[in-house]
């Protein structure tokens, strides 16, 4: 709800707007704008082809313009601005709770706000704020959290009370509501019209543009972008962007090599009504209120009203090739519950006349975030699509970054949440998108408290042991498509209302996780991690060696069995990936990463390794079944399977091994646990996976044995200062800012990506800082928790946010992680950050608006607690680094 994925409008006729534009742009002589006979013809190649026309579309022209690239042809297959973007609601909202997205909102905001004086099209900005309802504490809470990252950001924001409410708009109810947040900088636009302004400032800069033309496919050898077919001929390029709106789906399957893009339409309603008897002031703020599923806009002296009901209507899911979105269908018994949600909220429209009932296609993505860069599978093959109903708040800031993205090679934040390579090719089915999107609408407006998980889709990659382990009170979460088992429910525990119960407080599964955590530190417990992507690199020479040594940052030429922990790095010395590698021969390496990167990190190699027959890369995920035996008497368990000492003399860590385990031959044993917990990790091929497994529960109970998911998993970690790539470590972060040094050689006797930038850092220091944070004033059963995203304050001025947090079942704390800047307080430029910084300020965590004091640590603490004491009685003092 908070995501506030709202429409935009266009508030001029398009007819008034359209002849406008075609006399502009036909003086220049650059674009091809009418429907009249006599098109321009289309360029024989250019640098960039775009597909389509709206708000996406345009804004990457305007963008790639102003990088000062000039050869690119806008392809669009009707009339600019007349697919979904003709149909926008015209809202502008920053309120969002994914920082990416929150930073896309805000320079879309910036620009539009400007774009009529640099264009002089009109675009109809208007900043008239927004106020987002809350009829419920935990609503109010979702809405403090937003509000906590708004103004950090820089952004002005408010929790107002319900008079408060009143005061900025007269017309609404506020009977029901217990608060909500006021964001005055929120605007309203014509989103048709921000789309010409965007395509009239690319055609003054050189962008080619030409309507009418429909694109049939893009062709593409040797994996890489050559050229597009379209009716009018075809035009060789080196890029192409893909901004086809609900038809990037079709477009992306049109080719000979498919590229996918998951995303699917729905059926979208609003209503226009025809001005009140006093029109409407045009200066109103604008209303959301996600507990009624409704958003309310002023227009033209009446409201604008839409929403996300609980049933959407799928639609073209068996594809259809239409030019423009002509108007769907009206359906007033649909629209029925989002109509009574706004006489509730607004009574006094009960006498309003309607004009009309508006029903257009939305495009929506699996995990309501949009899909932007380059394809996996062929290199400069660019996606900015699937707005999830927030076209125009994000066209903006999206067209910056994918242009950035393809004349830079990256773009200038981390995207990665909104990576067409987080997906696979199995979220393309159309079965699973349709059944999707019916979920994904309705969670528009739907509270999303912490850990919540997707219901439709799913079991749709499991483990062998997915039967086995749901009969012992497995409760699942699900990632890259893989069933993961958050924890297990003990016999006779109330199931249904623990896996109802959502809370932004102390959850009801603490309990449960905390025997885990426990059974990890004291006996043995087994979490199965068979999601984890594993590779495969051979080479018949050196080759494999070699090409590793350049791609990640440790030494990989260790002793056969040895087991590496390394990052793979990109030339600015960011993670794009942070692994284990095994050595098993020579010649032969075995790669284990975390369960989302198995598209992207296979792209990354596949792009850098050479073209050599001589060298293999082999996706083995499938292959092998992953158990984790944590605790100190896992080493009694495997000793007794296999009939082999593995004791530290016999088995080091970071050692790995293959062996028989039970009747099984050929398990890779590596002494590693990723909690930092002693234990094993048993590569098992997956015909033995049933098979090891009860062997290792029988021999293990009588050493205390019992499963335990990802949530003990996560606590483990984390108290020990673990970071995981995707949370706390991305593209933009070095080992050297996370404390890692001592997983790069920078003298190891070969060049490696990112070298240059580590030994810079190295000499002249890092500006942010990896710390580990424990809250001191912060009471576990009364509080709000922390989870990710918080502000964190030093000595009372923001400093960074956390990136994860847990709690600790050993400190009897909430443990957070997160990044520490230093900038100069008159100037606000970025300074070095040095130990000296991070121990000397006291530190505050923002948790909904509530900061609680912290402890910073740039290393793990180390403590029992022997009895539990009230949380403000305790002294954290004594830490010893580990």
């Amino acid at each position: 709800a908070a995501r506030m994925f709202l429409r935009l409008l266009s508030d001029i006729q398009w007819r008034a707007a359209h002849p406008k534009w075609r006399r502009m742009t036909s003086s220049q002589r650059s674009t091809s704008t009418t429907a009249e006979p006599h098109l321009v013809s289309l360029p024989a190649q250019a640098q960039v082809v775009i597909c389509g026309g709206g708000i996406t579309g345009t804004s990457v022209a305007y963008h790639l313009s102003k990088m000062g690239w000039k050869d690119v042809v806008l392809l669009e297959q009707g009339r600019l601005a007349a697919g979904t973007t003709r149909f926008c609601a015209g809202i502008v909202s920053t309120a969002r709770p994914v920082s990416i997205e929150l930073k896309m909102a805000h320079y879309s905001n910036k620009l539009y706000q400007q774009l009529e004086q640099e264009t002089g099209v009109q675009t109809g900005y208007m900043k008239t704020g927004s106020i987002s309802l809350a009829q419920t504490q935990d609503r109010l809470i979702s809405l403090k959290r937003i509000a906590s990252s708004l103004n950090v950001m820089g952004i002005p924001c408010e929790i107002i009370s319900p008079k408060k409410v009143l005061q900025l708009h007269p017309l609404i109810n506020i009977h029901d509501l217990v608060g909500a947040m006021y964001v005055p900088e929120d605007a309203l636009v014509s989103s048709a019209n921000v789309s010409l302004a965007l395509a009239t400032a690319a055609s003054r800069n050189g962008v080619q543009i030409h309507e009418r033309t429909c694109v049939s496919h893009v062709t593409i050898q040797k994996g890489r972008v050559t050229g597009v077919e379209t009716d009018r001929g075809r035009i060789q390029c080196e890029y192409f962007v893909n901004c086809a709106g609900q038809w990037a789906y079709e477009l992306g399957h049109s080719g000979e090599e498919p590229v996918h893009i998951p995303l699917h339409a729905c059926e979208h309603f609003y209503l226009l009504t025809h001005p009140l008897k006093e029109p409407l002031s045009s200066s109103l703020p604008t209303i959301v209120d996600p507990d009624g599923r409704i958003y309310i806009r002023n227009w033209q002296g009446g409201i604008l009203s839409g929403g996300f009901e609980k049933n959407p209507k799928p639609l073209f899911t068996e594809g259809r090739n239409q030019l423009e979105i002509q108007n769907l269908q009206e359906d007033w018994d649909h629209f029925g519950p989002l109509l009574g949600a706004l006489l509730r909220r607004m009574p006094g429209l009960e006498a309003l006349q309607i004009m009309q009932l508006v029903n257009c296609p939305e495009s929506f993505t699996p995990d309501m975030r949009c899909i932007m860069g380059e394809s996996p599978t062929a290199r400069g093959y660019f996606v900015l699509a699937g707005m999830n109903s927030a076209g125009i708040s994000y066209g903006g800031g999206a067209g910056k970054y994918l242009a950035e993205w393809i004349v830079n090679g990256y773009p200038s934040e981390n995207v990665w949440p909104l990576d067409l390579k987080r997906f696979g090719t199995l979220q393309s089915s159309r079965t699973f998108l349709r059944h999707r999107v019916m979920e994904v609408m309705p969670l528009m407006c739907d509270l999303k408290v912490p850990r919540w998980d997707f219901q439709t889709g799913r079991q749709l990659r499991t483990s062998p042991l997915y039967d086995r382990l749901d009969a012992q009170g497995a409760r699942w979460m699900e990632k890259h498509g893989f069933e993961r088992v958050k924890y297990f429910v003990p016999p006779g525990n109330d199931l249904l209302d623990l896996d109802h119960s959502k809370t932004f407080y102390k959850p009801d599964w603490f309990d449960i996780v905390g025997s885990e955590v426990k059974c990890c530190k004291e006996a043995v417990c087994v979490i199965d991690m068979s999601s984890f992507t594993k590779f495969e690199i051979s080479s018949t020479g050196d080759e494999a060696l070699e090409s590793l040594q350049y791609l990640f940052s440790n030494d990989l030429d260790v002793p056969v069995g040895h087991v590496v922990h390394t990052g793979m790095l990109n030339e600015n010395g960011g993670y794009e990936n942070d692994c284990s590698i095994a050595r098993l021969s020579k010649r032969r390496f075995f790669m284990i990463s975390p369960t989302d990167q198995q598209v992207h990190c296979w792209t990354w190699l596949k792009n850098r390794l050479p073209d050599d027959s001589n060298l293999v890369l082999e996706d083995v995920t499938w292959k092998y079944t992953a158990l984790n035996l944590i605790g100190p008497r896992a080493v009694d368990v495997l000793s007794e399977l296999s009939y082999a000492p593995m004791t530290a003399e016999h088995f080091p860590s970071l050692f790995c091994k293959e062996m028989s385990v039970g009747y099984a031959n050929g398990i890779r044993v590596m002494s590693i646990t990723h909690t930092g917990e002693p234990g094993f990790v048993l590569y098992i091929p997956i015909e033995y996976a049933l098979h090891v497994y009860n062997e290792v529960m029988n021999m293990g109970q009588k050493y205390g044995i019992r499963n335990a998911g990802y949530y003990a998993l996560r606590s483990l970690r984390i108290e020990k200062f673990f970071a995981f790539w995707g949370q706390d470590l991305d593209a933009f972060t070095t080992p050297m800012e996370c404390g890692r040094e001592f997983q790069v050689k920078l003298d190891k006797g070969m060049e490696f990506l990112g070298q240059e930038a580590l030994w810079e850092q190295k000499q002249n220091g890092v500006y942010k800082r990896f710390t580990m944070f424990i809250l001191e004033d912060h009471d576990t059963d009364m509080d709000l928790w922390p989870w990710w995203g918080e502000p964190i304050f030093r000595n009372g001025r923001y400093v960074g946010k956390t990136t994860s947090s847990a709690y600790s079942y050993t400190l009897e704390r909430h443990v957070c992680l997160g990044f520490v800047h230093h900038f100069d307080e008159k100037t606000g430029e970025k300074l070095v950050v040095t130990t000296d910084f991070i121990n000397q300020g006291e530190y505050e965590i923002d948790i909904a608006g509530q900061r609680f004091q912290a402890k910073a640590k740039l290393y793990p603490f180390s403590s029992l607690f022997t009895q539990r004491r009230r949380k403000d009685e305790v002294e954290l003092s004594g830490y010893q680094r580990e």
